[in-house]
């Protein structure tokens, strides 16, 4: 989903009454019926709001299902989100560019300008869903996917939400795509991560993770500081061929200097260690925390720099420009949206300075 030299317009259709049942009830999850027109191809869809916190906002981001035809480019769904708290509307997709930079499984996004019942709804990011047809797209091997759908998701035997022992260790997750049999691969691996001892864990952690690509996922989570990024806003891939878990980022808009409310967040608010139990474990390890050091390095000095990142906003506010004038909850922060760019490329800087600071402490 590569980016176009202009914005493409998705008419999305619904019938007012079913607009007011979805409004009813922000957290009903039963899609109502709808249309989706792109470059004049029309779609018979299912459509519901998404989100969690963000389903209050003014401006609703939607989770869209394609029944007739089934498919669109090769996606069964798509997630269209609004980014109402970030000023900017790129740092989701900055982020998720970054992590592919980096070697990381991401999700591909692109910025599209939606008109709901022949209203301009605005600037959005859609986003591609990770399922089977992510997989497919990439030729990879089939395996299951399970989403990171709250604190549970911590690869610890104790809830992050309550710091009670967790009844099953399935909770914090949702499957999207596998099988029964591959709940008790995941049951595993999280059992493995918490019960073995230092000397076992640095033997038998590679046979149920994909240690380099988890370490790349965390330089990205720690270089973008996407704070909910440890238990949260990921979905985890078991490789059919490997049997190896590995990790694949999703919705990072509070990131590069903001969080989740769009507010400040200072560039020393995330550890360069990161957080969660296997990343504790893994990083106890020297040989993967020297592994660590040196993926830091390396994009510190290659991929998180204003020269890379500067080109791809500038494309990015040229691309969505036109979109957020149109915009009708944004166009009155128009001045503010101006002054992102500079804010993201002063983060990069501070960020930076601060975690190459820190490298000692992964010595």
């Amino acid at each position: 989903m590569m980016n176009d030299k202009s914005l493409l317009n998705y008419q999305m259709y619904i019938h007012p009454s079913d607009i007011i049942d979805l409004k009813k009830d922000l957290w009903n999850d039963e899609p109502v019926p709808g249309t989706l027109t792109i470059n004049k191809r029309k779609f018979d869809i299912d459509v519901v709001f998404r989100g969690s916190h963000i389903r209050k906002f003014k401006k609703k981001s939607y989770h869209v299902s394609f029944y007739k035809p089934s498919h669109y480019k090769g996606s069964k769904e798509i997630h269209l989100n609004a980014e109402y708290k970030d000023p900017s509307l790129i740092r989701n997709k900055l982020s998720l560019d970054f992590f592919e930079s980096i070697g990381v499984l991401a999700p591909q996004s692109k910025h599209i300008f939606l008109l709901l019942n022949g209203r301009s709804e605005g600037v959005y990011l859609e986003l591609e869903s990770v399922d089977e047809n992510f997989l497919q797209r990439r030729n990879l091997p089939n395996g299951p996917i399970y989403y990171a759908v709250d604190g549970d998701a911590n690869f610890s035997l104790v809830s992050d939400l309550d710091k009670e022992t967790k009844k099953s260790l399935e909770l914090g997750y949702e499957r999207k795509c596998g099988t029964n049999q591959d709940d008790q691969y995941l049951q595993e691996m999280i059992f493995k991560v918490n019960t073995l001892l230092k000397e076992e864990f640095e033997k038998e952690i590679h046979r149920y993770v994909d240690v380099e690509k988890y370490l790349r996922w965390l330089a990205g989570v720690v270089l973008t500081q996407n704070y909910d990024g440890f238990v949260h806003n990921y979905a985890l891939y078991r490789n059919g061929e490997t049997g190896l878990f590995e990790m694949i980022p999703w919705d990072y808009d509070a990131t590069w200097g903001r969080d989740v409310n769009g507010r400040e967040m200072s560039e020393d608010y995330v550890r360069i260690n990161g957080y969660n139990t296997l990343t504790a474990r893994l990083l106890s390890v020297k040989t993967y925390r020297k592994r660590y050091q040196t993926i830091l390095k390396e994009i510190l000095e290659h991929q998180f720099t204003i020269d890379f990142i500067k080109p791809q906003v500038e494309q990015l506010y040229t691309l969505i420009r036109p979109g957020i004038k149109k915009d009708p909850y944004k166009k009155v922060h128009l001045e503010r949206f101006e002054t992102e760019p500079n804010y993201i490329y002063r983060f990069i800087e501070l960020r930076k300075n601060y975690l190459t600071a820190n490298l000692y402490k992964l010595d």
